[in-house]
Order: structure tokens, then C-alpha cells, then sequence
């Protein structure tokens, strides 16, 4: 049975799988990531209005790595101080009931941590996150904006915005 297209992985590929794993043909090196609003001591903060849940933010690497053991030990302690960041701000702004964390990079191998704020009622609950399966915005009008701001302000001082 043949895989629809977009199902198909770049992994099918060798070529292109092999140049989106070097920073030059990488999306994230190349042109940097979407949504950026806070740059910590290893990463970037990205929030988008065009959310899976209320409060979802992701961590980008701001160096080229694919996977955690990729990184130093000093490294990965760096990227684990700003996912501890990250995840108290979210937790702190969102009054989740739990988060849940997913690293991939399936699609664009670049070390990424995806943040989920889960909720009692969410469309998920008792089950994993489907971005694909969110059909309407999960933000009320200029909700996002003041979402995003607490959580850059709780992210703190030391966290440079995007707009510094």
C-alpha cells in the first residue's frame, strides 16, 4: 500500500534528509525560526497564534544540533536550565493542570522542545496532542497577545525579547 505525499518523510529521500541535517540546508539556520519572542541562555522562545493548545510554546536550539547527545554536557545543561524556564513561565501563566514535553524533529532536524499546557475539557485530554486535528483557533480575540506577554514577562529580565 503507497503512503499518501504528505506522509511521505524526507527520510525516504537520503539526498534531501542528508541536507536539511547540515545548517546550510536547514530551515532554522538558514532562515531562522517563526515567532520568536524571547532569546535565552541556549534558545529561542517561538509562540504562534496558530496554536495546538492555549499557551503551546516551543524552545529552539539558536545552534545547529539534531539530537540532545549532540550537545556538550555544558550544552545540554543549557538547553535543560531553558526548559525549566520555559516550562515554569507556561505553567505559571496558563494554570495547566500538566505539561507535556515532545522533542522530534521528524520533519526539520533541528533540536526543538515542544511545549503543551494540557487542560481539564482540552479537546485531548487522556491523550496525546494532534496539532493536525485542531481545526479552529483556540485564542478569543487579543487572548494570544496577553498570553504571550505574561509569559515573556515571567520568562524575566534576563530573558531578551524579541523586539530587544
Amino acid at each position: 500500500m503507497a503512503l499518501p505525499a504528505a506522509a511521505v518523510s524526507a527520510w525516504r529521500d537520503p539526498e534531501r534528509w542528508s541536507a536539511l541535517r547540515e545548517p546550510a540546508g536547514c530551515p532554522i539556520c538558514r532562515d531562522g525560526p517563526f515567532d520568536v519572542v524571547a532569546e535565552l541562555e541556549s534558545a529561542w522562545v517561538t509562540m504562534g497564534e496558530r496554536s495546538p493548545v492555549r499557551g503551546y510554546a516551543c524552545l529552539v536550539l539558536r545552534r545547529h544540533a539534531i539530537e540532545l547527545h549532540d550537545l556538550s554536557d555544558a550544552g545540554g545543561a543549557a538547553f535543560m536550565r531553558d526548559a525549566q524556564r520555559l516550562s515554569r513561565a507556561v505553567a505559571v501563566t496558563t494554570g495547566a493542570v500538566k505539561l507535556n514535553y515532545e522533542v522530534h524533529g521528524n520533519t526539520i532536524p533541528h533540536l526543538h522542545l515542544h511545549v503543551f499546557p494540557r487542560y481539564v475539557g482540552d479537546p485531548f485530554e487522556g491523550r496525546p496532542i494532534d496539532p493536525r486535528a485542531v481545526t479552529a483557533p483556540v485564542y478569543a480575540p487579543g487572548e494570544f497577545d496577553t498570553l504571550r506577554a505574561r509569559v515573556v514577562a515571567e520568562l524575566g529580565t534576563s530573558a531578551r525579547t524579541a523586539t530587544d
